[in-house]
């Protein structure tokens, strides 16, 4: 008798191990899946972060580019207050600049001498070509300037003639002549940020403005608002009441562009005000029931990173 109650009390003991080595081989599944999904959440932090400190990076190097612009400029102020002579510096072939560089005379006699040029001949061969007759422009040449202007009667009026791309706020603050316009500094990837007024003090706080993204209008002609020339237009989705600035894919960067599914041409170098193009286009831009923007239906696209929408207005138009 009492083996059987042995018996009996070993095989439930090792039914009893059975079922803890069982929890045991389970509990070992679940621990190695936690560490998976830990370490799967680790990359996707460490990725992030670093598309933050990408965009952080950009902002900072356009706000240093436009430092340095400044100081050159103040530069060149203070050497004309002391009586430098400003010298268009566009003859030196090797040297790169732009022809709105400037440089003291004494910079441009070490350029000179290093090329084996003096101040002298290159004196002379500006009065060389002053003297020389203009040469008339062709019909040719002239329709092919009215083309670059956006004065081409045989594009099509449609989204592909608007230059939009996306741009960094790289600062926004009130205009100090005017208590509903911002000035903002944009970089949309030109090197320099460009200016941009606009009148959206009443709808979005300062601090909304401060290093966000954003779509914008870039070949509208540049306009003065209130004494200060805006260079492009920030687009935003807009009703009688409300106003929201619209958000490209978070992982667009300043000056990608926006595009549209089946109208690819060309945009405008600048649009033509006489024409009224963008007059006659913005109708046709508005927020769908998803909030994404589009034209006609087709959604403002940044190609490989996603569509560029309003954050809550719906079926809204969009300027």
């Amino acid at each position: 008798m009492f083996l059987i109650h042995r018996l009996i009390r070993m095989s439930s003991d090792r039914a009893l191990l059975n079922r803890l080595e069982q929890r045991a081989a389970d509990a070992d599944q679940v621990i190695e899946y936690l560490k998976q999904q830990v370490a799967l959440l680790k990359e996707k932090a460490i990725l992030q972060a670093s598309q933050r400190e990408e965009k952080r990076l950009r902002v900072e190097n356009a706000k240093l580019k436009k430092e340095i612009e400044d100081l050159k400029q103040n530069l060149i102020e203070a050497e004309i207050r002391n009586g430098v002579k400003q010298i268009p510096f566009t003859a030196m072939a090797s040297v790169q600049s732009t022809p709105s560089t400037y440089l003291s005379p004494q910079t441009v006699v070490a350029a000179a001498n290093a090329n084996g040029k003096t101040m002298e001949g290159s004196e002379n061969k500006k009065k060389n070509d002053k003297s020389e007759k203009k040469l008339p422009v062709d019909k040719k040449e002239k329709r092919e300037k009215k083309q670059t202007m956006g004065g081409d009667d045989s594009k099509p009026i449609d989204v592909s003639r608007l230059d939009l791309r996306v741009g960094c706020i790289i600062s926004a603050k009130k205009h100090p002549d005017a208590d509903s316009l911002y000035v903002e500094e944009i970089d949309i990837g030109e090197g320099n940020p460009r200016t941009v007024v606009s009148g959206l003090v009443r709808h979005v706080s300062i601090e909304e403005m401060q290093n966000r993204l954003v779509v914008m209008l870039c070949n509208l002609k540049p306009a003065k608002m209130r004494g200060v020339v805006s260079q492009a237009m920030v687009m935003c989705a807009s009703s009688p009441e409300k106003i929201e600035i619209l958000d490209p894919p978070s992982d667009a960067l300043p000056g990608d562009r926006i595009i549209f599914e089946n109208y690819l041409g060309e945009p405008d170098k600048e649009l033509n005000p006489k024409k009224k193009i963008w007059d006659r286009i913005q109708p046709d831009l508005s927020t769908n029931e998803e909030c994404i923007a589009t034209y006609k239906g087709t959604p403002f696209v940044v190609k490989g990173k996603g569509v560029c929408k309003a954050q809550t207005m719906a079926n809204s138009g969009i300027k």
